[in-house]
């Protein structure tokens, strides 16, 4: 995994020629790796990652036999994201992917945009990609995305935050011109997906029917079915199916359990959509059914895990939204103050309505618990029936389950 590439690269001109460096601070600094390089990395050369590499051959597939999607009317995504700790293999695995594909594998760190120049950043994205189409098929791969990708309007006590979003903003009119005709993938590394910017993110509903599609080739089908659609659903919103992953029987009841628990309170799956409207009663059965999974095993299994640590953090700022933002709360009033950024010395209320705020919130989510745990005990012979189904099955859908 640590194998270090020394050479077969090419560096572009750091600026140091003469006087004609500072007319060249706009190019891209970029690291190129020619396909015939003599050393360059396989699959085999990464240790691990069995899931990841079978995810990425849809984009190996892609660059040596292009035309087969264009026949199929499916257009490969325009890239990925390889999300890890540092050392994991991010920058190793976007490598090999060049080199099983036989395609130049193009890169640069995204502190590499950020310079003291203003408008360095988006030239330098325009010469990275232009670069990239000039020798086509190729890869792209941008290491610590986030130095350029964090979310829009968090500006903290960065002063180069205008340069930072025009790079971002110039990343993504690149990134629309990626289409199956455009011969050119785009990888981008982090280990902090959590502070991406939505737009780098989203899904959409042509996403969907273009994974079904994907996924209905993948599988030798010559029609999109309804499976097709599920699993595109699941792919696009959930993300890739662990299906690797060895845990122990216990483990596994207690997932059942917390499964079942979300499925019984009322789960569903929704595409993001920024126009759609919820009301107060709406949002308070999207806190039980988030809330489910934890109290199926508190009142099924009698115990309670840290599994579910990321449900508790949505609840905390479903509610938090509702109580200070929306303006739901009686006690709170008419008033609206949106989360600002972590890293703000202040806040837009006092501490006397901070603690109102805090009041709310637990109430709320008390209010919510107890709701839910009263729905699970109503229906404990509905989750214990869907978690042992999940047991043999693993995963099942609406039509299994009713039979129609």
């Amino acid at each position: 995994m640590g194998r270090r590439m020394q050479s077969g690269f090419e560096v572009g001109d750091p600026g140091g020629r003469g006087g004609r460096g500072i007319f060249n601070i706009g190019k891209a600094q970029i690291k190129k790796m020619d396909k015939n390089a003599k050393d360059k990395v396989l699959f085999n050369d990464v240790a691990g990652c069995d899931e990841a590499k079978q995810e990425i051959m849809e984009f190996v597939h892609f660059l040596k036999n292009p035309k087969k999607y264009e026949e199929l009317g499916a257009k490969i995504p325009k890239g990925a994201f390889f999300v890890g700790l540092s050392g994991t293999g991010k920058t190793l695995l976007a490598k090999a992917t060049a080199g099983e594909s036989g395609v130049p594998f193009l890169s640069m760190s995204g502190s590499d945009f950020m310079k003291m120049f203003v408008g360095v950043g988006p030239s330098r994205v325009r010469s990275l990609f232009q670069e990239a189409r000039q020798c086509a098929p190729s890869i792209i791969f941008i290491d610590e995305i986030d130095a350029i990708g964090r979310a829009r309007g968090r500006g903290g006590f960065s002063g180069g935050n205008g340069e930072r979003e025009s790079t971002l903003n110039q990343l993504l009119v690149e990134m629309r011109g990626f289409g199956t005709t455009s011969g050119v993938v785009g990888f981008d590394g982090t280990n902090r997906p959590n502070i991406l910017d939505r737009a780098l993110l989203r899904p959409d509903i042509a996403n969907v029917f273009n994974e079904a599609a994907l996924i209905a080739a993948r599988n030798g089908s010559a029609v999109i079915t309804m499976e097709h659609f599920e699993a595109a659903v699941d792919r696009v919103i959930g993300g890739l199916e662990k299906k690797n992953k060895v845990i122990s029987k216990l483990e596994s009841q207690t997932v059942a359990y917390h499964e079942s628990g979300h499925a019984v309170a009322g789960f569903a799956q929704y595409v993001p959509n920024e126009n759609l409207l919820m009301t107060k009663e709406q949002l308070s059965d999207v806190t039980c059914m988030t809330l489910g999974g934890r109290d199926a095993k508190q009142v099924l299994l009698r115990k309670i895990s840290t599994g579910a640590q990321s449900d508790l953090k949505k609840v905390t700022k479903m509610t938090y939204t509702q109580v200070a933002v929306y303006g739901f709360s009686d006690k709170v009033g008419l008033l609206s103050f949106p989360q600002r950024d972590a890293f703000e010395m202040t806040k837009p209320y006092s501490s006397k309505t901070g603690a109102i705020i805090d009041s709310e919130v637990r109430k709320w989510v008390v209010k919510a618990y107890e709701r839910t745990m009263q729905l699970i005990e109503e229906h404990k012979e509905h989750v214990t029936q869907v978690a042992e189904l999940l047991l043999e099955k693993t995963s099942f859908t609406r039509r299994t389950w009713f039979g129609s």
